[in-house]
């Protein structure tokens, strides 16, 4: 573990710093020879996808398809590592409970299937045999299907995905609570009403054309590093790459390929945004109208001038609806109120406008600095209306660009993992397999927690992930999975949520993509689906962990297999060979006509995109204008005005993952970009406001949000850090900071947690030793 230090970094993201990083990560797991040479097989055709983000692979051209985040989700998969029945039950499961997620991660494979013995507050062997007819007793006892939960992580298969959506609806309820319900959710609830489709319109070849990118609420020097490669190639094209995030992140400033020879041998790197905006947290929306109302009056200025519109009128006219309502919203929003919720000027604001607006192809990314907002879903309509402004949609080099989390997140949903499905989907799924579908609408992740708290939900099962981490207001959540008969987990390693385990627990070790997936009918691929659409095949390469382990689509077939007694679906037959799985999906889903054959084609193949086709699949048959009031009254407006007469500072806090992590899995205690080694309990916040609050960059404080439920929740022990982020608004990582936010902040339309939007007061820990001040800063002298 790294010395605890704060120290500026001054290199640019990616370089030999990354590569320095993949080599430790090696070492630390064991697998300095058989790591490389697995890192090799990532996202060829041949091989397996990375298990870590859904950024699409290119053309298997160059020596490795690998980044430094992939490095860490391989090593971390494939270490040498093992979490054995002895191991594990050598502990406690309290004892277990009071480790660090690093350390919990740290453990290595589980090996074998493990129960949870409450004798000894232990987890003991156990067969599969023994464990699936537990399931099966659990479930088949319920008085009501829907009060079980199956929770589905991004990384599961479109195979595993698809078995288990199938079993969960034959067993009789749509409760597929899921991470696109904590993360993206706004994406697909924004955009499907606008342009009919819930997903991105661009693929990788639109970056290679684009005029200017946009790049929204995202930090890809942690969370999708390859992107870099294109962002850097678009740079050295001259394609103005305009970013707008709260912190400076050194991936969205500085890129040093680590496949460039030239840049590696001269320590040289790339610009990467060629015009950086540090708005205010919970600006996006203010920003939007902004950059609407600035194009809106650069056209009536070209109207009065007789010169070429601004607007794509020909694209407005035969492609959209709500346009004059759309504008009017627009006209009436103020330049002074645009200012006072985004915290960038009218001039710079007007700036970033004329530069979307003299581009003639754009492509608009984000993340989930978008999507975590109360008010996500409005905001990313307002992203398409300014797309649709200047027909950028169904464009070449121009369009949406959702930045999905997890490798297969989108395939799960694609797949069917929603707890809203619609009925034609149902009713096809019916008709293949002979049942009938439940139709009433599920639980999707807030609503289960609140479930489990209630004692409506008393079985638990996830398909990977980490859900007691990943979840919002963490103590109700874990009273809410302990409240439950039965929580069940299939995973790979051990985590925080075998932790915090029902009445009876059982833990499933399942084998990774890196590996082998042998079965009755020889070695079998799995098919994921990335961020752009594509289809592609992934398979291992490694022998697995241990004899003992199960593949997920084995796993959810012989759950299945022994609770429905009665069902007429094959389930053992269909796993022998996964391309029957495949063939079942062919005759429920319609753009997967020729399934097999086209996943022989190296790189697969891309679903159709009706909104990238200009096929518009909304009720009035064209892409929609949706106007919304610029919000004034969120949940830190009404803190701050509620405690403005006791003169209480509220902050406004957001959540965000270090470099040395993704999503909940803590690979080490670094956070190289932001300079930050070997500490995780740190906030990062201006200079100007802690001289403002009477504290020193260094100390230690509480976090206390301030909602208005009135009910206390609290963060301890985190130390002040000195950055570059506005006036008024701080940082710290989750899932430390999860428990700030309660279940009842959600975004509006989605249902997805406030984590980047959260109302906070800071209280001095007095009794906590000071670090230096000159060791508490991560910019460059004493001030911003």
């Amino acid at each position: 573990m790294s010395e605890q230090k704060i120290h500026f970094y001054k290199g640019p993201a990616g370089g030999w710093g990354a590569l320095r990083s993949v080599a430790k990560h090696l070492q630390e797991q064991g697998i300095a020879v058989k790591g490389a040479k697995t890192l090799l097989s990532a996202n060829q055709p041949d091989g397996f996808d990375c298990p870590g983000c859904a950024w699409p692979d290119r053309d298997h051209r160059s020596t490795f398809e690998f980044c430094e985040n992939g490095a860490k989700a391989i090593s971390a998969e494939a270490t040498a590592k093992r979490a054995t029945p002895e191991v594990l039950s050598a502990h406690t499961v309290s004892w277990l409970a009071e480790q660090s997620d690093y350390d919990l991660e740290n453990m290595g494979r589980i090996t074998e299937p493990m129960k949870y013995d409450p004798a000894t507050d232990t987890y003991q062997r156990t067969t599969w045999d023994e464990a699936f007819a537990l399931i099966a007793a659990r479930l088949n006892a319920l008085a009501d299907p829907n009060e079980a939960l199956f929770y589905t992580s991004g990384r599961a298969s479109n195979e595993a995905a698809f078995l288990y959506q199938l079993f969960v609806r034959e067993f009789g309820t749509n409760n597929f609570p899921d991470c696109s319900n904590m993360c993206h959710e706004p994406s697909g609830q924004g955009l499907k009403p606008t342009i009919g489709i819930g997903k991105g319109t661009v693929t990788l070849h639109d970056f290679e054309k684009a005029d200017a990118i946009f790049v929204f609420g995202q930090n890809p020097g942690t969370n999708h590093p390859r992107m870099l490669g294109e962002l850097r190639e678009a740079s050295k094209r001259g394609c103005k790459i305009v970013s707008f995030n709260p912190l400076r992140e050194r991936g969205l400033e500085r890129f040093a390929d680590p496949q460039n020879k030239m840049e590696m041998a001269t320590l040289g790197s790339t610009p990467i945004s060629s015009h950086y905006f540090q708005l205010r947290i919970g600006g996006d929306m203010a920003v939007m109208k902004a950059l609407c109302k600035r194009v809106l009056e650069l056209d009536d200025a070209a109207v009065a001038q007789g010169r070429e519109r601004v607007l794509d009128v020909a694209f407005i006219e035969q492609h959209t609806a709500g346009f004059d309502a759309f504008a009017d919203s627009i006209r009436a929003e103020t330049w002074e109120a645009l200012e006072a919720e985004s915290g960038l000027s009218q001039e710079q604001l007007c700036a970033a406008g004329d530069l979307y607006a003299e581009a003639k192809r754009v492509i608009i990314c984000w993340g989930m600095g978008i999507t975590q907002h109360q008010h996500s879903v409005a905001t990313i309509q307002h992203i398409a209306a300014l797309l649709m402004l200047r027909g950028n949609l169904g464009r070449e080099g121009a369009g949406a660009c959702p930045v999905r989390g997890h490798s297969n997140v989108q395939g799960d949903r694609t797949m069917g993992i929603y707890e809203k499905p619609a009925p034609a989907f149902l009713d096809r799924l019916g008709k293949v397999f002979g049942f009938e579908p439940p139709r009433a609408h599920g639980y999707g992740t807030v609503e289960a927690i609140q479930a489990m708290l209630d004692g409506k939900a008393k079985v638990f099962i996830a398909l990977g992930g980490n859900f007691a981490s990943a979840t919002p207001d963490t103590l109700a959540t874990w009273k809410a999975l302990r409240n439950t008969d039965l929580t069940v987990h299939v995973t790979t390693k051990f985590n925080r949520s075998h932790t915090i385990h029902g009445k009876d627990a059982l833990v499933l070790p399942c084998l990774g993509r890196t590996e082998i997936d042998m079965q009755a009918g020889g070695p079998q691929g799995v098919t994921v689906e990335d961020s752009m659409s594509m289809v592609h095949i992934s398979s291992g390469m490694n022998a697995p962990a241990s004899e003992h382990l199960l593949s997920e689509p084995m796993i959810v077939a012989r759950m299945a297999a022994a609770t429905l007694r009665h069902s007429k679906t094959p389930w053992l037959w269909l796993v022998e060979d996964y391309s029957r799985i495949r063939d079942k999906i062919e005759e429920v889903f319609d753009d997967f006509k020729g399934f097999n054959e086209k996943i022989k084609t190296p790189g697969g193949f891309r679903l159709r995109n009706t909104a990238s086709e200009r096929v518009w699949a909304t009720p009035t048959g064209k892409a929609t204008f949706i106007p919304y009031a610029l919000p004034t009254d969120t949940p830190v407006h009404q803190a701050r005005e509620r405690l403005r007469e006791h003169k209480t500072v509220v902050f406004n806090l957001a959540t965000v993952r270090s470099h040395d992590q993704y999503n909940t899995t803590i690979y080490g205690m670094d956070d190289r970009y932001r300079g930050v080694w070997g500490h995780r309990r740190v906030v990062f916040i201006h200079p100007e406001d802690l001289k403002a609050i009477g504290m020193k960059a260094g100390e230690w404080v509480d976090i206390t949000s301030v909602f208005s439920d009135g009910q206390e929740r609290r963060a301890e022990k985190f130390v002040l850090i000195e950055y570059d982020i506005p006036r008024g608004c701080l940082a710290s990582y989750f899932p430390e900071t999860n428990s700030l936010v309660p279940l009842s902040s959600v975004s509006i339309g989605a249902g997805t947690p406030t984590s980047k939007s959260i109302p906070v007061v800071l209280t001095l820990r007095p009794q906590d030793t000071p670090i230096p001040q000159d060791q508490a800063r991560s910019v460059e002298g004493a001030a911003v």
